[in-house]
């Protein structure tokens, strides 16, 4: 009852975001007070994918994943999964000069089934605060996406270095663009908004890569995610990770949230680790030649620069980082 309590909190703080200072979620920033000054912005409701050499999670950490109660019975993505592709402001118009929109494209078309999602179906709303393991019971995330879907936002700039709140915004837009206008429409949605090149966040690159939050809106909870031009941070957002090449980034770091996102929908209220790690936090940044490194993975054919995933059934249900399951 607890966790319930705690995981309405977490939502409910995200309802009342605006310009101010917010304070995080997830992996919160270690020192709101000097964020302040620098005049980086604070993070509410939001779960960050830190920069390459930041995280806190690179070990694989032997703490299991568990369900934190979920919000009115949703804490994963399950059933007809959704992703909606935003492409935001006319920034983006004859703007895209390392092609990340069709990368984007291909990644979401081909991981719907892979193997290197599938580790996502161990994890299930419908039981109790504290399951580890769901054997059999409860509803299981989907290893989706069942639906792609592009909007490009481009009849006016969007803001140069859009806030939190200016984002949530946006993902309210696009779900009325969509027609996804009651929350039962939304509970298997996400909604990734793509800012154009050197129109990013605050704080991308120098504090985190992207980052997953929830939107409250007229249409129910939205789920979103900041998804900043990844090769705009270079390689402190993955440009030549392990050697995967300049633009490995872009599906390293989209896969993180995407995954995160099915297993966790509206943060904090799916799975996370004792220290509030996602997958996908307790495997970022995993160099060549550890368990769960970071390398190119075939989707359909063809190949991605991926992260893995963590697998709380790996090892015997000791937990470890996979690339298949």
């Amino acid at each position: 009852m607890q966790r319930r309590r705690l995981a309405l909190a977490l939502v409910c703080a995200t309802v009342f975001i605006g310009g101010g200072i917010l304070a995080a979620q997830g992996e919160p920033q270690s020192n709101h007070a000097a964020a302040a000054a620098s005049g980086m912005e604070v993070l509410r409701g939001a779960t960050i994918m830190r920069t390459k050499g930041a995280s806190k999670f690179t070990t694989t950490a032997p703490a299991p994943l568990a369900y934190r109660g979920g919000y009115n019975g949703t804490g994963v993505i399950a059933g007809a999964s959704k992703v909606y592709l935003v492409y935001w402001g006319s920034q983006w118009n004859n703007n895209d000069p390392s092609g990340e929109a069709t990368i984007q494209w291909n990644f979401f078309h081909d991981v719907v089934n892979s193997a290197w999602n599938n580790s996502v179906t161990q994890y299930c709303q419908g039981v109790a605060a504290g399951t580890i393991h769901c054997n059999g019971f409860g509803t299981p995330a989907i290893n989706g996406p069942t639906l792609i879907d592009v909007w490009y936002d481009n009849a006016s700039a969007a803001p140069s270095s859009p806030s939190q709140s200016q984002l949530a915004a946006e993902a309210v837009r696009a779900a009325n663009h969509f027609q996804n206008t009651t929350q039962a429409s939304n509970l298997t949605a996400q909604y990734v908004i793509n800012t154009a090149t050197h129109n990013n966040s605050p704080g991308f690159g120098s504090s985190y890569c992207a980052y997953h939050s929830t939107a409250s809106s007229a249409y129910g909870y939205l789920a979103y995610t900041n998804m900043p031009y990844m090769t705009d941070a270079g390689a402190a957002c993955g440009a030549n990770y392990n050697g995967l090449g300049p633009k490995a980034g872009i599906t390293i770091v989209g896969g993180h949230e995407f995954a995160e996102t099915e297993t966790d929908i509206w943060p904090n209220v799916g799975w996370l680790d004792k220290n509030g790690a996602e997958n996908g936090d307790k495997c970022a940044w995993i160099a060549t030649g550890k368990q769960g490194a970071t390398a190119m993975v075939t989707l359909n054919g063809n190949p991605y620069p991926l992260q893995a995933l963590w697998s709380n059934a790996f090892n015997n249900g000791a937990g470890g980082c996979v690339q298949s399951y």
